[in-house]
């Protein structure tokens, strides 16, 4: 997660780098605000269903830490145990998760309330225990599962299957045939769950995100399964897909799946199946305990070659159709097992260009990578509508890709980025026990012993297993700041080869390089603090060329309403009055601990704030034109003959918990600068403007060329002076990401102020506007000496001067808003006018939906949000949520902006 000589930007000690990667399925302290009630039940038991095929997840589990156990494990793992006292936790749920669910610690996202757990209550295994019913004890009865943090001795009915030391690393798979010790009744499975160390386990780790959770997340955070079959199982299925590019007329298709005789008696399979309209059918011999690959090949089955095939695309490019695989297996006539994947038809090819970088081709069509980093809840909690509001989030901002630096989610994520057509890059994280054996001097992780190298090939084994049929997958990162060893990269490329992975392996996230993969064709130069905006555009270090596997400005304070949430007022007084001094909610490396690099950006530029609320107002501003010049740098320079942009991912997308930096969208889910920002420059056909030679640049992220548009570029002082205006007509702009100059702007304009607006606006061939962007700007320009840049940025000599932004006049505004709702969705509209005599703008222009307490109502999709509105100018806007978001509240509109009176307005 990020590249660097020491002393680079983890510095991490043991306390700094934690565990990560889960869910729970009980109430949490999460986006949505809802508070968690002390449970009073333990969990009910899981009725296992006497079905050949069935895999019932556990519905969850009672635990207690082994301080207080004093039975045995047989006493523990027995039917009837009385677990008196034991705390209930979800299906998937770590340890802390369990018990802030049930009420036993404060709001660990307000304020400095994590400190306050002890961390000493996770320094000893916890216990795991769940009941559970089999119908029919004459099937076969195995547990499945992985996700284990960072390992445990797994129990049933007062007899152990398996101990830690085989069942360790929160990727690995395992299944256990528990049938001969099932019975009629209850039955109960018990883990005792390791204390988690990603230093010394292969598991996850918070690296420098947020502060880590207590317990480092020790727990169960995947589902355990209880699987029900005959004498013959069908496992590993799945389909690997050949398209024809660029043609796309017709696709292979390969099944295969392993079927395996648990019995000590030879047996014969029917395995039967069907697939994209054709029928498949294979008789299969197997001796005792044997296990065979069963295939099925266009050259056995003419059904799987497709003629037409349904084509997944990434949003925006193409639709998202997938296709599904049923198989079954039966002997003498009865169903034994049956298996179905779900997958997409598409082709993803990523080589290096002649500049050395990597370029995503998808379906043969070159793409430019714009994502985020994803960051999963702090405590593993698995919320599916949650993650799907941040997906959708993610389209909304027009991202195209979201990376997973370890903390690789479960099914369900990879299910919604398939149906919304994200793109991902799972892979390895850094800076702990994943990259222990190559880390650099400084680095964190223990040296990799004997034992972690089957642990780590059977995690990519299973890793890959599971997402390999995914068409959103694209790639899988082998390793972040470095890259794996020969011994490491072999045992992950057997392993991968193993899985039939066919998309791209990728040797590091860093300019790093393996013996067989090679070069990476990626850069993690930073930065990851505060840069100016013309940063972007140089082609060097973390500027716009190659690809940018992890990279931000830093600091991306959340709104004014979030803060209130997050912090006390004292802590708020010190944010804005003291930027040198340490942020919980920053970071515990020291490098990111306090926000003074921004800081003194933020004055030097705009001005020294004058409370909390010109702080907020400053730092939206701030961060909203610098994530915009982030993407529209890379975007400008994607097509370029020389050191193309190929690749940008926006570090981070969001965060885990109550952050100030690394993040597009909050905890709760606001918005503020630097989602519009980014939400501007991704725009489907956009207008913008060049830090480095003031070219006016269109830019279509559409397929289908756009012609007949008229750009137009006008300068104003603050007090909305014209001093400059061109128009430019017939411009015409290719599609998939081409850009086109429109117009250059002067080097000097009589009479401009130093600090000064700029209006672009491109209409289409009917006079409609189709993009607009208002850029704040200074006749002086921020200063950077590159020879003094470090891992983390490079220094800024002396600053734009932006502080006649605060010399603007008030704009009154007027606000009319409406709101229909349908099928749960509601749909407010929102008529914002410019009033008065003047002839300043209105810039920065912010609305916000609140209920009647003035709430904000979270996750809403605007149609655009921070407009500029010039004398006699209007916008209507539209805010897309869910009804229920509401709680009963009629919905109304908060309007601001940089020199507009706040007013809200009923949107009935």
């Amino acid at each position: 997660m990020f590249p660097r000589p020491a002393p680079r930007r983890r510095l991490a000690s043991a306390g700094v780098l934690l565990s990560l990667l889960g869910m729970l399925t009980t109430a949490w302290v999460g986006a949505r605000d809802r508070s968690p009630a002390p449970h009073e039940h333990q969990p009910r038991v899981t009725h296992v269903p006497s079905v050949a095929g069935s895999a019932t997840p556990l519905s969850g589990f009672a635990i207690q830490s082994t301080a207080k156990v004093t039975d045995s494990a047989a006493a523990v793992s027995s039917p009837g145990y009385p677990a008196a006292g034991w705390h209930p936790a979800g299906a998937r749920s770590t340890v802390l998760a369990a018990l802030l669910a049930d009420g036993v610690y404060a709001d660990p996202f307000h304020s400095t309330n994590q400190q306050k757990i002890p961390k000493g209550d996770f320094d000893v295994p916890w216990w795991y225990r769940s009941d559970f019913t089999v119908g029919d004890t004459a099937r076969r009865t195995a547990l499945d599962f992985s996700g284990v943090l960072s390992a445990a001795d797994v129990y049933v009915n007062g007899h152990q299957v398996a101990k830690a030391a085989d069942v360790t690393g929160a990727y690995t798979h395992h299944e256990l045939d528990i049938t001969s010790l099932v019975k009629s009744g209850t039955n109960t499975v018990a883990f005792r769950i390791q204390p988690n160390d990603p230093n010394k386990n292969l598991t996850m780790g918070w690296i420098d995100w947020i502060q880590p959770p207590p317990d480092r997340n020790m727990g169960i955070v995947r589902d355990v399964l209880v699987r029900q079959s005959g004498p013959v199982v069908l496992r590993d299925a799945h389909v690997v897909t050949k398209l024809a590019v660029p043609s796309l007329a017709s696709a292979d298709l390969t099944v295969r799946a392993q079927a395996r005789n648990d019995t000590g008696t030879p047996v014969t399979a029917q395995v039967t199946g069907s697939i994209a309209g054709t029928e498949l059918t294979r008789t299969v011999p197997l001796a005792a305990h044997e296990t065979k690959t069963v295939t099925f090949s266009p050259a056995e089955v003419p059904g799987l070659h497709l003629t037409s095939p349904k084509v997944w695309w990434p949003a925006g490019l193409g639709g998202q159709p997938l296709y599904d695989l049923d198989l079954s297996a039966s002997v003498s006539g009865t169903v034994s097992d049956t298996a179905h994947e779900t997958f997409g038809i598409r082709d993803v090819q990523a080589p290096l260009d002649s500049d050395g970088a990597r370029q995503y081709r998808i379906n043969g069509r070159k793409l430019l990578i714009k994502g985020g980093g994803w960051s999963p809840d702090e405590f593993l909690r698995w919320d599916s509508t949650y993650v799907e509001d941040r997906l959708k989030y993610a389209l909304d901002l027009g991202l195209n890709t979201i990376r997973l630096e370890g903390h690789i989610e479960p099914d369900e994520f990879f299910d919604l980025a398939d149906r919304y057509g994200v793109l991902t890059l799972p892979g390895w994280e850094c800076c702990d026990k994943w990259e222990g054996q190559v880390n650099g001097t400084g680095e964190s992780g223990d040296k990799w012993t004997d034992a972690d190298y089957p642990v780590a090939k059977a995690s990519m084994a299973a890793e890959a297993a599971r997402l390999r049929d995914h068409p959103s997958v694209i790639s899988f990162l082998i390793g972040s700041d470095f890259a794996p060893d020969a011994t490491i990269e072999k045992n992950y490329l057997d392993a991968l080869k193993a899985a039939d992975w066919s998309t791209p392996v990728v040797s590091a996230a860093s300019a790093k390089s393996s013996p067989q993969l090679g070069s990476s064709g990626m850069k993690m130069t930073g930065p990851y603090d505060w840069v100016p905006p013309n940063y972007w555009y140089a082609k060097r270090e973390g500027g716009a060329t190659g690809f940018n596997s992890e990279t931000s400005a830093g600091p991306d304070i959340p709104t004014l309403d979030t803060l209130h949430r997050m912090m006390t007022p004292a802590e708020l007084d010190t944010l804005w009055k003291n930027p040198d001094a340490k942020q919980y909610h920053r970071s515990p490396s020291p490098v990111f601990g306090t926000l003074k690099i921004y800081g003194a950006a933020l004055t030097g530029r705009y001005g020294a704030p004058t409370g909390l609320s010109d702080y907020v107002r400053k730092s939206q501003l701030a961060q909203y034109e610098n994530v915009r010049a982030q993407y529209e740098a890379y975007s400008r320079n994607a097509t370029d003959s020389s050191k193309p942009a190929t690749g940008l991912i926006y570090w981070m997308f969001n965060s885990g918990w109550t952050s100030l930096h690394w993040q597009l969208t909050d905890r709760y889910l606001d918005q503020g600068g630097s989602y519009f920002g980014a939400k501007k420059a991704n725009e489907p056909l956009h207008i913008q403007y060049s830090y480095d030679n003031r070219s006016v640049v269109v830019v279509n992220n559409r397929h289908a060329s756009a012609g007949g548009l008229t750009a137009r570029a006008t300068l104003f002082n603050p007090d909305g002076t014209q001093k400059y205006d061109q128009t430019v007509t017939g411009v015409n702009v290719t599609g998939d990401g081409a850009h086109g100059t429109a117009l250059t702007l002067p080097s000097s304009v009589s009479g401009l102020s130093a600090t000064y607006l700029l209006r672009l606006t491109l209409t289409d061939a009917d006079g409609k506007e189709v993009s607009r962007n208002v850029y704040w700007l200074s006749t002086k320009a921020d200063a950077l000496d590159w020879a003094k840049t470090d891992w983390y940025h490079t220094p800024t000599t002396s600053y734009a001067d932006l502080k006649g932004l605060s010399s603007m006049a008030q704009v009154p505004l007027s606000a009319t808003a409406s709101t229909k709702a349908s099928g749960g969705v509601s749909t407010t509209t929102v008529t914002v006018r410019t009033t008065g005599g003047g002839k300043t703008p209105s810039l920065f222009t912010d609305v916000h939906l609140v209920d009647a307490q003035g709430k904000p109502v979270l996750p809403v999709r605007w149609s655009d949000g921070e407009v500029g509105l010039w004398p006699g100018e209007s916008v209507t806007l539209t805010a897309t949520y869910r009804t229920a978001d509401l709680h009963g509240s009629a919905p109304h509109v908060r309007v601001s902006g940089w020199n507009t009176p706040e007013k809200t307005v009923l949107a009935d």
